[in-house]
């Protein structure tokens, strides 16, 4: 009797050890988004959805389409819009019709978006690893590990086998 006492304290332990680093990952991950949001309000003027919006279509040089950005961004239509709208009129991004599809337009940087993209991804770079200057090399691919083993887990994913 007295083995499983300790055996349900062990696993009590575990869960609250877990929840712990559930809540360091969430207030870390908040710190860090906080000062990369104010870097890009002080040093660009900008906000963190546009540059999240620009980062998207800087993958597709091509161009995607409304539902393909907004999917790429894991946001609904309607958060996207806005900020294309306003990318369009500062002249960063252009929209252009899909062939055989009226109803359908993609949007694609122009040069000037291009380059006003690079700029704000090296300084966000140079914010991130200063940020994380602290942790070794080794610590950055163990944490990378870590969290690579946790996304792929079929609870989060809901593939059986992608926990193996």
């Amino acid at each position: 009797m007295n083995f499983l006492a300790n055996d349900d304290a062990a696993q009590a332990d575990v869960k609250r050890q877990r929840l712990r680093v559930w809540l360091r990952l969430l207030k870390t991950t908040r710190l860090v988004e906080a000062t990369v949001r104010e870097n890009l309000r002080v040093e660009f003027d900008t906000t963190l959805p546009r540059f999240d919006v620009l980062a998207a279509l800087y993958r597709f040089e091509t161009g995607l389409k409304m539902t393909e950005l907004s999917a790429a961004l894991r946001v609904s239509n309607g958060n996207v819009t806005g900020i294309v709208e306003r990318l369009v009129a500062d002249g960063a991004v252009l929209r252009v019709p899909v062939a055989g599809d009226k109803r359908a337009t993609l949007v694609r940087l122009t040069n000037k978006g291009r380059d006003e993209f690079a700029r704000m991804a090296s300084a966000h770079a140079e914010w991130i690893a200063n940020i994380l200057d602290d942790l070794s090399e080794e610590t950055c691919d163990r944490l990378i590990s870590a969290l690579d083993t946790v996304g792929a887990s079929s609870k989060l994913t809901g593939r059986e086998g992608a926990d193996d």
